[in-house]
């Protein structure tokens, strides 16, 4: 009897006497997608194994194209992922104090996240920033607060990410300029920026200038980097913010996609070569709660962007093709009722993400819908990504959920869903296009309604929130920060000030603008800028003069 005919049989007998004595919880399973989940998957709903061909062409081997498996042949067997908590808040003193706690209890990588100001290129003395200075994360006006921020950690041993975007370059100009008073060699220099501006026009906000000098700032830091930090990651392109604003799994990763072919393109117009600066491509996918979805989502991601890289962009060089990735838990999902349960949310979606093949991953902190993470919720949260790696057995083997029929299926799914909004994104003109027009945005928007309404139906249960409430008191320790470290900012860049070189700073600002406003490389004078004591919110402020600001258009 074939296949297909045993599960017919199952269908009408076994099945049916089933479900007349014990009906189902719901007429429809699907996930956050969309996605219909099949009450058994079956070979056939999604069939790679029919045949050796297929399977390669699907699947592969880990460490190949098209990646499916993996971007390491070896994966965690060699080397686990990198354990890299976000932090930052107050002063470059308290993040550092931050840094080396995490260190000592054993994080191996910093992710530093920084305050409004900062994202959006203003110093802690602009009146812009009033009562927002290391609210969200540290304050960084200067040089000096960098170096404070890496004090007695070897920036040449530790690999940092920066969730840096508009002014992206300019905070790796400083990171770059510790480096060197370090006497690093910044040719050894392992970490990422974030970097990635289209996300910030379609999801998030934090943008400072228009779209064609944004993205020129973009490709020049993947010149500056390919020739003299080889080993930076020059862009991290983000779905994560685009999920935490209401997308759905695959909206994730065909948004994300799109960006990245932008990135691509606007490189290739500036003249580089694809193959000299891909490899320094990197992307930050959100781990969500639909736990299978989110394994498969990373396995769709990685397959797509193989085919683009080869088949589209004409990429030779395998490392070309990888699509490397680091991973966030959600904290859109993280819940101010019952804290606790957060550690259960987070602990599966850091399993799907190290299930889904992640490079690196920060798992978020219990406390986190209620303030900024205490030392206690961060060790809890490192302590996850540990036992996770060291005692669920689950880092041993390569891609192991791989040959699930449903697994395969959802990986499917999601990688013909992309491929549809890719279309569609490519046929309006592009990723910014799409993102001027209000398309993304519209799509994100769309799928968040649909999202709340269906917690408010309940028809999808949130554990102490829309069902199993109760009465409580928090005893939670709470963190604060203190709203003198404004007045000390302000202070200590006044003595900044009084201090440098006056007549070399105005010098500096002009040579800026004028390089600005012509096509050479800016990253250099950036690097000069900061190493002569002029600030970030002085860097941007110069480019504002010449380039103006974004202003979003309504929909």
């Amino acid at each position: 009897m074939s296949l297909r005919e045993q599960y017919k049989k199952w269908q009408e007998n076994t099945l049916k006497k089933s479900l007349e004595k014990t009906p189902e919880r719901k007429t429809r399973f699907e996930t956050s997608s969309g996605i219909e989940v099949p009450r058994v998957a079956v070979p056939g709903a999604s069939s790679p194994f029919n045949e050796e061909e297929s399977y390669l062409e699907k699947l592969g081997l880990p460490g190949e194209y098209p990646f499916t498996r993996g971007v390491q042949p070896t994966m965690y067997r060699s080397r686990l992922w990198t354990m890299r908590q976000y932090a930052g808040f107050g002063t470059a003193e308290e993040t550092n104090k931050r840094y080396l706690y995490l260190l000592q209890h054993g994080q191996t990588g910093l992710s530093v996240a920084f305050d409004l100001p900062t994202q959006i290129g203003y110093d802690a003395d602009d009146p812009i920033a009033h009562g927002e200075v290391g609210k969200v994360g540290v304050s960084i006006s200067s040089v000096h607060d960098m170096e404070t921020l890496f004090m007695d950690i070897e920036l040449e041993k530790v690999s940092t990410s920066m969730t840096i975007n508009a002014p992206a370059g300019i905070l790796l100009a400083m990171y770059i300029a510790v480096a060197k008073k370090q006497g690093a060699d910044i040719r050894k220099l392992r970490g990422t920026i974030q970097n990635d501006i289209l996300k910030e026009y379609a999801a998030r906000g934090t943008y400072i200038f228009p779209p064609a000098p944004s993205m020129r700032l973009i490709t020049d830091i993947f010149q500056f980097c390919a020739r003299e930090v080889p080993n930076w990651n020059t862009i991290s392109i983000s779905g994560y913010h685009i999920r935490e604003a209401g997308s759905t799994a695959v909206q994730e990763v065909a948004f994300t996609l799109a960006n990245g072919i932008a990135y691509v393109e606007a490189a290739l117009r500036a003249g580089l070569s694809v193959d000299d600066f891909a490899g320094q491509l990197s992307f930050f996918f959100n781990a969500h709660n639909n736990f299978l979805e989110e394994v498969a989502k990373f396995r769709a991601a990685r397959r797509v962007w193989a085919k683009i890289m080869r088949e589209r962009f004409k990429a030779q060089k395998p490392s070309s093709w990888q699509l490397r990735f680091h991973t966030q838990t959600a904290g859109s999902t993280l819940t101010a009722q019952q804290p606790e349960n957060n550690v259960v949310r987070v602990t599966i979606q850091a399993l799907s993400a190290v299930l889904g093949g992640t490079q690196s991953l920060h798992t978020n902190s219990m406390d986190e819908a209620l303030w900024l993470p205490t030392e206690k919720s961060v060790r809890v949260a490192l302590r996850t990504q540990q036992i996770i790696a060291y005692e669920s057995g689950v880092a041993d083997s390569v891609d192991p959920l791989a040959g699930s029929y449903l697994i395969e299926y959802l990986t499917d799914e999601i990688e013909k869903g992309a491929q549809e909004y890719l279309a569609k994104i490519d046929e309006m003109g592009g990723a910014l296009i799409a993102i001027e027009r209000g398309y993304m945005q519209n799509e994100i928007q769309n799928a968040a309604y649909a999202a709340q309404q269906a917690i408010e139906k309940k028809e999808q249960i949130v554990v102490g929130v829309n069902e199993f409430e109760v009465k409580e008191e928090r005893s939670l320790e709470r963190l604060r920060v203190d709203p003198a470290i404004e007045a000390a900012a302000r202070e200590r860049l006044k003595k900044l000030r009084e201090s440098r070189d006056q007549r070399l700073v105005g010098q500096l600002l002009e040579k800026l603008k004028a390089a600005a406003n012509r096509t050479e490389n800016l990253m250099p004078l950036f690097i000069e800028c900061v190493e002569n004591d002029i600030t970030l919110g002085e860097i941007c402020n110069a480019l504002r003069g010449v380039w103006g600001e974004y202003v979003a258009e309504g929909f």
